[in-house]
């Protein structure tokens, strides 16, 4: 835990430092500390996206980063200390309830974080994927080893850059870090609302309260969680600049969804609310774009560029661009697997159940699913129901319209893809938000509700909940709980305490997990590492296993097609 909090301190440095130098480059003019902040996450993963492309993420790139680091600092020390200095009048003149709430959520959020990791991504690929970062870089063809390694989000790019792992392999908690840095952003608007009453700054206020649901997963580097936060924040500048927008505030939004689309592609819908901005202002924004313009193509160029290194292709996975494909690509066969796995996954049917259901016959089928997954999918049909009568009686607005209509085509995007409610969690909370906020006003009620919410949330955070009667994930049934023992020391960044073997097939020599029943997971283990089951799955119904397509692991891998009587 006090680790985690030193790790933070120096973060903090880094990303104040790299989000002034980023702010004074697009002009954006941000007086805002947790924007800063994210700008500086976001700086961060640009430069070790593009590092990565040549090398590691290792001492080499944090040696860099310091000089880097300092140069802007003694550069710009007035500036950058009038951050520090404007922070703390900004917290200073927090109420006393809120600076008790932000006093007590930023400990609970340390603690959860050097917490035992919840996610059961983070033993399939998140630390799989990260530690590849720290070791070579982008390595051509890694998706041959283990395809979910080719979904490289670039949240776990950030998470590569501020793990440290030439120094302690223990830390793992950068969605900690986003996560408070959105809630600090939301106690502000709320400290405002008291003061100016507008139902925007309340609704981006409250979202402290639903950390409920998202603190089991901040001990890992979720992509969901910045996801979240992001949301919240550009749906909150959207709503106060749609009318009005200068071209400061729209540089800001493009930012932040680059960043968001970079964490998480199934956020492609998002890209409609700078168009949105663009036709609505266009005659103050449109001789202006040229920054905007041309931080999207290096997104852009950085995004099909680690795809086409690691996947092979420009995007993964997809039938798109298939003539840019190359030699260490992902076999078709392999690809279609895994886009079909995607689609009935949210289902929880299998292949054939879903190739003879209609598309109501799955709609009701995820309709009806129990427990959380079929709670939140009907929570997700009620917002989509009550939301307009909600709009048009307490705020009829076509900003608010336009959001509802973006959250009715992530819902269709996501029936077409993977329909997981994590996916669609960001505007479920919005939404579930909005409806609450048109009854609540009143300052003592939403101070005692604030309080209030901490008390599950540390209820959870000590005490062991098994989950049976909530999950359908047989791996996720016990959420994690903060233990005396990591009052110093975080818990390892697995779960799971196996130990492995080596086993050679080919010219590949990779560790496998001995005790383990999770068909995709690989832990901790040392590179290059998956799960032997995957391989004889592989090998036994596709014939193809992975090779190395040199002596040298750093030159990445291919896909061998083996014969029948090999």
């Amino acid at each position: 835990m006090l680790l985690i909090l030193l790790s933070w301190i120096y973060i903090l440095f880094t990303t104040i430092n790299l989000g002034f130098g980023l702010d004074r480059c697009i002009g954006l003019k941000n007086k805002n500390f947790s924007i800063t902040l994210i700008l500086g996450l976001f700086s961060v993963t640009i430069l070790a996206s593009v590092w990565a492309i040549f090398g590691r993420i290792n001492i080499e790139f944090h040696g860099v980063l310091l000089v880097l680091n300092l140069l802007l600092f003694f550069k710009f020390q007035k500036e950058i200390i009038e951050i520090y200095k404007n922070f703390w009048i900004e917290l200073y003149s927090l109420s006393k309830t809120l600076k008790i709430f932000l006093f007590t959520i930023t400990l609970m959020i340390v603690a959860q974080c050097s917490s035992i990791p919840y996610v059961i991504d983070n033993e399939s690929y998140y630390i799989q994927t990260i530690k590849w970062i720290n070791e070579y870089g982008f390595v051509k063809g890694l998706v041959n080893l283990h395809f979910f390694l080719g979904q490289v989000s670039g949240w776990h790019i950030t998470q590569s850059a501020f793990n440290f792992s030439f120094l302690y392999s223990n830390f793992n908690d950068l969605s900690g870090f986003v996560l408070l840095l959105g809630t600090f952003f939301s106690v502000q608007k709320l400290q405002e609302f008291y003061d100016n009453k507008n139902a925007n700054y309340l609704l981006i206020g409250l979202f402290p309260i639903t950390s409920i649901f998202l603190f089991q997963f901040i001990s890992a580097p979720s992509p969901d969680i910045p996801v979240y936060v992001l949301s919240f924040i550009i749906f909150f500048y959207f709503l106060e600049n749609y009318k009005k927008c200068t071209i400061e505030v729209f540089n800001l939004i493009v930012t932040l969804i680059l960043f968001t689309l970079y964490i998480k592609n199934t956020t492609l819908t998002f890209v409609l609310i700078p168009i949105v901005l663009l036709v609505q202002n266009f005659r103050i924004l449109y001789k202006n774009l040229s920054k905007s313009f041309l931080i999207s193509v290096l997104v852009l160029v950085l995004f099909v560029t680690k795809n086409m290194i690691i996947c092979g292709s420009p995007i993964f996975p997809s039938k798109l661009f298939t003539f840019l494909t190359t030699d260490y690509a992902i076999p078709d066969s392999i690809e279609n697997f895994y886009y079909d796995q995607l689609k009935y996954y949210g289902y929880f049917v299998d292949l054939p159940q879903y190739n003879s259901m209609s598309a109501f016959d799955l709609f009701l089928r995820w309709l009806s699913l129990p427990k959380l997954n079929g709670l939140f999918n009907k929570l997700s049909v009620l917002l989509l129901l009550i939301s307009p009568l909600i709009i048009y009686k307490f705020q009829n607005e076509k900003a608010v319209w336009i959001l509802y209509l973006l959250m009715i085509l992530q819902l269709i995007l996501l029936f077409a893809t993977s329909p997981q409610y994590r996916f669609f969690m960001n505007f479920i909370l919005f939404f579930g938000l909005f409806c609450f906020v048109t009854l609540v006003r009143n300052k003592v009620i939403i101070n005692s509700l604030l309080l209030l919410s901490l008390v599950p949330t540390l209820f959870i955070l000590f005490v062991p909940v098994k989950l049976n009667r909530f999950s359908n994930y047989k791996f996720m049934m016990e959420l994690s709980n903060f233990s005396t023992e990591n009052i110093v020391f975080p818990h390892q960044n697995t779960k799971n305490n196996t130990s492995f073997e080596v086993i050679q097939l080919g010219n590949i020599k990779y560790n496998s997990p001995i005790q383990n029943d999770f068909f995709w997971a690989s832990g901790n283990g040392m590179l290059p590492c998956v799960n032997k089951d995957q391989i004889k799955y592989f090998e036994k119904y596709f014939k193809i296993i992975p090779q190395l397509r040199t002596s040298e692991i750093k030159d990445g891998f291919y896909a061998k097609k083996i014969k029948e009587n090999d």
